[in-house]
């Protein structure tokens, strides 16, 4: 098994605890993984307990026996290896396109981590197998269609054990796919060959579920902030009053990401101009009479409520993260084996593959973020209707009205993808019956997961014609070049938008604007003093 004698400075090093933070790095491929003394002691102790139960000839499942319900069918030792072989066999029928390269990695990754805390039983070749494949630039080829996240994420993890075994193909980065064997070769890696429990303890856990669950923690986490920073942009381009984030909403309604939500808006607004700071109270009516005002003395919800809506969704993802970082760092097979804590206690069987919490928790997360996508959506209907964007142009265009239409199409595109977002609902509460009615309820977790992946996926592509509409706004405020009176947060956004799409002067086709932003959206943090 691979020791941690060679550890260097930017590896990181694997025991029982691992953060989303780390587990990205690692699903980058931006740290080498080593593995602590303790995590190798603990899985050494656990096979040592399975070859105990394998001698003694006890009853165990999926190991004396066949699998579901075929359990009743009692199988001998000497058929160990055919069993496990024959189980990665059938279930290796996942359909569909493949995960994408950092998927298919952090299923690796949620695969060891439940591994190292000592009670799968896993073989030294099997664990070293994850670790190279992880330390390597490769990501396994796996159908991403195919399980409904009860008994684990058995078909996508048996597709991972055939390319562990050389007979499924290796991708790179940029999608390329590579022969297994030549891929496994090249990392000094021999194919698994499944002695003893390896097929089961590979194939048999919410790995699939959790890797895409660790990586849309990230995502999540980038849209909220994008979405932080485009509020605080259109807040200048509307003359916003900030009244409305005044930290003593926070302190009355005391949401732990509310005041956090409102906090970072404000900040953002540090030497504006073009927002109003001065409390509507402040102002007496004293003989002002019964009059009509042009405009209201309170922003519109996608304004004023903004701490709210988006302190929601940011203590949604929270919550999310909790209950994944949980996900990542437990033992999520069955049988387990676990230590023996002063009785003879070699195995159990149970069910910590069921995927329940995970599946919530992404059904959870996928509400939120349409919820975000919605707050975008109006917020671009907002800053493009001539009637209530303060006085900016129709659709933001440029030139003439009626030869130009701006930003029209863009803010039917957003409506649409909206309208595609909430099409899904949610997937855990879907439970059928399968497997001969053995496995008759079921998470959907994977499924639940996948389709949060799509919806964030979604999201960036309605914040990239937010984009396009807020430093439209900006340039045509702008006078003579100059920047002045704007937020030095806004300028900096406004130049990173420009980077990636050139002001509209004229009508043009902005589909590729729109997905080269979302791209970037997904990728980067936005631009701040």
């Amino acid at each position: 098994m691979r020791l941690n004698s060679t550890v260097l400075k930017n590896d990181i090093v694997l025991n029982s605890k691992l953060t989303l933070a780390d587990a990205k790095l690692v699903i980058e491929g931006a740290v080498k993984i080593a593995l602590h003394p303790e995590a190798i002691e603990r899985c050494q102790k656990s096979h040592a307990r399975l070859n105990d139960v394998i001698a003694e000839e006890r009853h165990v499942y999926g190991l004396t026996t066949g699998f579901g319900p075929l359990a009743n069918r009692l199988v001998d030792n000497a058929s160990g290896a055919i069993l496990q072989q024959n189980l990665v066999h059938h279930l290796a029928s996942g359909v569909g396109p493949h995960f994408d390269w950092a998927s298919g990695r952090a299923m690796v990754l949620a695969r060891l981590m439940s591994i190292l805390q000592g009670a799968s039983g896993a073989s030294e070749q099997a664990i070293d197998a994850l670790v190279g494949v992880l330390n390597s630039a490769l990501s396994p080829c796996v159908p991403s269609q195919g399980t409904v996240g009860a008994s684990g994420d058995l078909t996508p993890l048996a597709h991972m054990v055939l390319c562990l075994q050389g007979r499924g193909g290796f991708c790179d980065r940029h999608g390329k796919v590579r022969d297994g064997l030549d891929a496994l070769k090249e990392l000094g890696l021999k194919p698994v060959d499944l002695s003893r429990r390896d097929g089961l303890a590979l194939v048999n856990g919410t790995s699939a579920m959790t890797g895409i669950a660790v990586l849309n923690a990230d995502l999540a986490e980038r849209a909220i902030a994008w979405s932080i920073a485009l509020t605080a942009a259109m807040a200048e381009t509307q003359q916003a009053r900030t009244e409305a984030w005044h930290p003593a909403f926070a302190q009355l309604r005391p949401h732990p990401r509310q005041a956090d939500a409102a906090r970072q808006l404000c900040d953002r607004l540090v030497g504006s101009n073009h927002v109003i700071r001065d409390h509507l109270a402040a102002r007496r009516l004293t003989n002002v009479g019964h009059v009509t005002e042009e405009r209201a003395g309170q922003d519109a919800y996608t304004l004023r409520c903004a701490p709210q809506v988006i302190g929601a969704v940011w203590d949604t993802l929270d919550w999310h993260n909790n209950v994944v970082t949980t996900e990542l760092n437990s033992v999520t097979d069955n049988p387990i084996f676990p230590p023996c804590q002063g009785e003879e206690l070699l195995v159990l069987h149970g069910g910590n593959f069921m995927g329940q919490h995970v599946g919530l928790a992404s059904d959870a997360l996928a509400n939120a973020v349409c919820v975000l996508a919605g707050l975008a959506e109006r917020q671009i209907a907002r800053m493009t209707d001539e009637t209530l964007n303060r006085g900016l142009p129709a659709f933001l265009h440029a030139g003439k009205a009626g030869l130009n239409s701006g930003l029209m199409g863009a803010q039917v595109t957003a409506t649409a993808l909206l309208a595609e977002m909430r099409t899904t609902g949610a997937a855990s509460v879907q439970s059928i019956s399968t497997n001969g009615a053995n496995q008759d309820v079921v998470s959907m977790g994977t499924i639940a997961a996948r389709l949060l992946q799509s919806k964030l996926r979604t999201l960036f592509q309605i914040q990239a014609i937010l984009c396009l509409s807020v430093a439209q706004a900006v340039d045509i405020m702008v006078s003579n070049s100059s920047e002045m009176g704007f937020s030095e947060s806004t300028i900096l956004l406004r130049r990173f938008i420009r980077d990636l799409s050139p002001t509209i002067t004229e009508d043009r086709p902005l589909g590729r604007d729109i997905e080269a932003l979302a791209s970037a959206l997904a990728v980067d943090a936005p631009p701040s003093a």
